[in-house]
C-alpha cells in the first residue's frame, strides 16, 4: 500500500514568533497516530525551531537563509515580508521539495505570508491538495480545506475569500490542542480565587519582553510567599538575563521550551501573558489570566475574550506599565471571587474539542485521490 505523506509549510523566528509551528506539532502528531507520514518546509530564519521538528522526529527540509534582506513592494497583505524572501522564489523552492517525493499527498500551509496567488501556481505546478490553517481572514486562498481556530464576530468571515467548495473548519470547537491539555482537563481541580501560584509565559520568543517587565513586578517582596513560573521559549532572546533573575528569587522557577505546559496552567491559580494561541489552552483549562496583547493579530481575539469575561485584559504592551500589572495583581489577589468567575468563563467559552473530525477528514480528502 502506497504510504501517505503530508508536507506541511510554515515558519518560526524572532518576527513571527513560534506559535505556527507548534500548533503545527501537534496536527503533526495527530495525523502520525492515523498513519500519516509528516515531513516540514521552514526556512532557515533567525529565532527558527527547526531543531525542534528534528528532535521531535520529524523530517525536516530547510529552505536556505536569504543572503540579502528582501523589502516587498505589495502592501495587500502586512505579513508579507515574513518569507524574507519573493513569494516566487519560496513558491519554487517548495515545488522541486514535493517533486522530489512522488507520493505526496497533500501540503498544510500554515503562513501568513501566503496567499492564493502562490497557492494557485502551486497547485497548477504539483496538482497536490492544499490545506491552509489561518486566524486572520485577511487575504483569499485557494485551497480544499481551511481551519481557522479562533472565535469572531463575523461567521462568515471567509465567504469571498476562499472557493465555495472549500471545507471549512471554523472556531473553538476545533482549537489545536495536545494530548496533554486533554489529560489535564479530566483532573482539573476546582479554583477557590485564592492566588498562590502564578505562571507567566508571553510565547516561544516575546520580541516585546514583556516577560521581563513582568518578573520586574514579581519580585515585589509583597509577593514572596507566591509560587511563580516564568516560562520562555528557545527563541527567547532575552532567556538567559531571565534565567539568572529567577535564579536570585527563591520563590521564582525558571523553564524553558518545556513539555509540561499543561501541567503548569493545571497548577496555576493566575497566569499573566499574551495573546494569541496560548489564550485557548488557558481557557480550556479555566486559567485566569491577566493579558497583554503583543502582536496586533491578537487585538480581535483578546477583546472577545475579555468581553465575555473570562480574562482580564491590560492593553496593548506598548501601553502597558509595570505600575499596571502590579495594580491588576493586586486587584485580583484581593478579589477572589472575581477570578472564580473569570474561571468558570473561560470554562463555559470552550466547546467539546472537536479537532480530530478535522484530522478525519484530511485523511478522507487524501484518500479520494488514490
Amino acid at each position: 500500500m502506497k504510504s501517505k505523506k503530508i508536507f506541511i509549510r510554515v515558519d518560526a523566528s524572532y518576527e513571527i514568533g513560534t506559535g505556527h509551528v507548534m500548533r503545527c506539532l501537534t496536527l503533526a502528531n495527530l495525523f502520525t497516530k492515523v498513519g500519516i507520514d509528516i515531513m516540514f518546509i521552514c526556512r532557515d530564519l533567525p529565532g527558527n525551531l527547526n531543531h525542534l521538528i528534528v528532535d521531535r522526529g520529524y523530517k525536516l527540509y530547510v529552505l536556505p537563509c536569504p543572503i540579502t534582506d528582501h523589502q516587498s513592494t505589495e502592501f495587500k497583505n502586512p505579513y508579507e515580508d515574513w518569507l524574507r524572501v519573493d513569494w516566487k522564489i519560496d513558491l519554487l523552492q517548495t515545488v522541486n521539495i514535493i517533486k522530489s517525493d512522488p507520493s505526496t499527498s497533500c501540503l498544510i500551509i500554515d503562513h501568513y505570508s501566503i496567499d492564493s496567488k502562490w497557492e494557485n501556481l502551486f497547485y497548477r505546478l504539483t496538482g497536490k491538495k492544499i490545506i491552509v490553517i489561518d486566524d486572520l481572514a485577511n487575504r483569499s486562498h485557494f485551497c480544499q480545506l481551511i481551519l481557522d481556530q479562533n472565535i469572531s464576530n463575523h461567521n462568515e468571515r471567509y465567504d469571498g475569500l476562499v472557493p465555495k467548495s472549500c471545507v471549512k473548519f471554523l472556531g473553538l470547537p476545533y482549537v489545536i490542542l495536545r494530548q496533554e491539555f486533554m489529560v489535564e482537563k479530566i483532573n482539573l481541580r476546582k479554583r477557590n480565587g485564592s492566588i498562590r501560584r502564578i505562571l507567566v509565559f508571553f510565547g516561544g520568543s516575546d520580541p516585546t519582553n514583556e516577560t521581563f517587565k513582568t518578573i520586574q513586578v514579581l519580585k515585589n517582596p509583597m509577593y514572596s510567599e507566591i509560587h511563580i513560573d516564568i516560562v520562555v521559549g528557545d527563541s527567547n532572546k532575552n532567556k538567559e538575563t531571565i534565567k539568572s533573575f529567577c535564579n536570585e528569587e527563591p520563590n521564582f522557577y525558571y523553564h524553558c521550551q518545556i513539555n509540561n505546559m499543561a501541567e503548569l496552567m493545571g497548577l496555576a491559580n493566575l497566569s499573566i501573558g499574551a495573546g494569541g494561541t496560548t489564550t485557548w489552552e488557558r481557557c480550556y483549562l479555566g486559567l485566569p489570566t491577566l493579558t497583554i496583547v503583543t502582536a496586533d493579530n491578537q487585538i480581535e481575539i483578546i477583546d472577545l475574550v475579555n468581553n465575555k469575561g473570562a480574562i482580564c485584559h491590560l492593553g496593548e504592551s506598548s501601553n502597558v506599565t509595570p505600575e499596571k500589572i502590579e495594580q491588576e495583581l493586586n486587584f485580583l489577589i484581593q478579589n477572589p471571587l472575581k477570578v472564580t468567575k473569570m474561571s468558570q468563563r473561560a470554562l463555559d467559552l470552550m466547546d467539546e474539542n472537536m479537532i480530530n473530525s478535522f484530522i478525519e477528514r484530511v485523511v478522507d480528502s487524501i484518500n479520494d485521490t488514490d
